[in-house]
């Protein structure tokens, strides 16, 4: 199957079964996926939290206006933006540019202007929203990577963002909860998954110029 079968086949599932676990393989595979998304400049403006623990998520669906697909799903993963983006993250970030690459530091000093530059010339609030939405360009990957392995997936939004940076102490790592997903597989009777998938039609979702 191609992706654009793959994508045809998943839905936002409802009803996860909770007795099916996504594979160690699997899940590392996704997760890798997600770690090699890209975004803007490189820096990964966001962190991603993977949810197990059952007290933890009872909490967390609780923060999420009671959704069950929180405690059903196998795991559930947070992105979270970076709040405290500043000129030591990015100071950071060409020091292990400069170590995985194997070049001396200096001779990032262009690269370095440019990422600081970036840095600098925005205020708290728009360097949280652009590592906002490169946390959105990971959950595309991440959908994605899970329709590839067959594995369901549901994106939401719906969940109180300070109740769930309290629940998994979020504020004082410097990060705030800005989208996240579960992931598993459907259960038999979720009626969505029999349901045709609605789309724009093609030519009004696409402009060729």
């Amino acid at each position: 199957m191609t992706l654009v079968d793959k994508l045809n086949w998943r839905y936002a599932t409802k009803k996860f079964d909770s007795t099916k676990k996504i594979a160690a393989d699997k899940l590392r595979y996704i997760l890798d996926a997600v770690q090699l998304a890209p975004s803007s400049l490189g820096l990964q403006h966001y962190r991603t939290i993977v949810v197990e623990d059952a007290e933890v998520r009872a909490k967390l669906r609780e923060a999420a206006y009671g959704q069950s697909q929180i405690t059903e799903a196998s795991q559930v993963v947070i992105l979270a933006a970076e709040t405290g983006l500043n000129e030591d993250f990015g100071k950071k970030y060409i020091d292990n540019v400069a170590t995985v690459r194997g070049v001396q530091r200096e001779a990032l000093a262009g690269y370095e202007s440019m990422v600081l530059g970036a840095i600098n010339g925005r205020t708290p609030e728009q360097l949280t929203v652009w590592a906002q939405k490169q946390a959105y360009i990971a959950l595309g990957v991440l959908v994605s990577a899970a329709a590839e392995q067959d594995v369901d997936i549901c994106p939401m939004e719906g969940f109180d963002a300070d109740k769930f940076n309290e629940i998994l102490g979020l504020t004082e790592k410097g990060l705030t909860a800005t989208v996240i997903a579960t992931i598993g597989y459907r259960a038999a009777d979720d009626p969505f998954s029999q349901q045709a998938k609605v789309r724009r039609p093609k030519d009004e979702f696409f402009i060729h110029i």
